[in-house]
């Protein structure tokens, strides 16, 4: 079982390039974030004659997230983080799919920092916290994926020196991922690939991608269920190269049946 995230930076502006992807790939599930679009305007038929059934919750011209699979419509549990019933933003959709739960997430950006923007970011990830921890008293197969806005280590920025003052990097939003992950959830790109330079955003500035200057923000969580199945891991780079694509790369895992 092939299951993707990708952060698409805007569904229907980069729709040749997902259903490209989708085509190329053949993920049994794909993740989306930052759909940059209402409900309504989300391009089902689109999705739908490329093989998948979706759920998605979509918000105008920010956010949004959606649960993509070709293997049984996702079995939609929730669409918002528990935690905060006024926070209105679309970040966070959860559905099973062949079985397991999965969890798909846009983590706030948190800049500038210090702030209200990343005060939020900070609470958002207490909510994250929350979330986790009841999801693994379930013990049940889970996938917590998606775009979460931080680089856990300094293996996984460029020139993390240029970094140490932005929200993605500091030092509260790296230790909450890392107390995140020790609630008994698997990294699943660094546990396969434990001291590889691996990247899956490149600014669209300072030909970064060109350069190879990236960030891995993208990231799959893995609960003890699905430690042992996991078979590989890996970055689609290629797609961040393809004419008017997204500045983030899809990434992947393969799971044993």
């Amino acid at each position: 079982m092939k299951i993707a995230t990708y952060n698409v930076n805007g569904v229907n502006g980069r729709l040749p390039v997902l259903l490209r992807w989708l085509k190329e790939t053949a993920p049994d599930v794909a993740c989306l974030q930052e759909l940059k679009a209402p409900p309504e305007k989300f391009p089902e038929q689109a999705i739908t004659d490329a093989g998948y059934e979706a759920i998605w919750h979509g918000q105008k011209s920010w956010n949004g997230v959606a649960i993509l699979s070709k293997i049984g419509k996702p079995q939609e549990l929730r669409r918002a983080l528990p935690g905060d019933p006024d926070d209105v933003n679309s970040r966070y959709i959860e559905a099973t799919v062949n079985g397991i739960l999965i969890g798909c997430l846009y983590l706030p950006n948190g800049n500038p920092a210090p702030g209200p923007k990343f005060d939020y970011k900070l609470s958002w990830f207490k909510r994250l916290h929350a979330h986790a921890k009841d999801l693994l008293a379930q013990d049940i197969p889970v996938v917590l994926v998606g775009d979460y806005n931080v680089m856990p280590t300094e293996l996984d920025v460029y020139k993390p020196e240029s970094w140490v003052n932005d929200a993605l990097f500091l030092p509260e939003v790296r230790d909450a991922f890392k107390n995140l992950v020790a609630q008994g959830w698997t990294d699943a790109i660094r546990t396969l690939h434990p001291g590889e330079k691996i990247y899956t955003f490149w600014d669209y500035f300072r030909q970064a991608y060109t350069r190879n200057a990236g960030l891995r923000i993208d990231h799959f969580l893995l609960s003890p269920h699905l430690e042992k199945r996991l078979k590989a891991a890996g970055v689609d780079k290629e797609v961040r190269g393809w004419e008017k694509s997204s500045d983030h790369a899809p990434v992947w895992i393969q799971l044993d049946k």
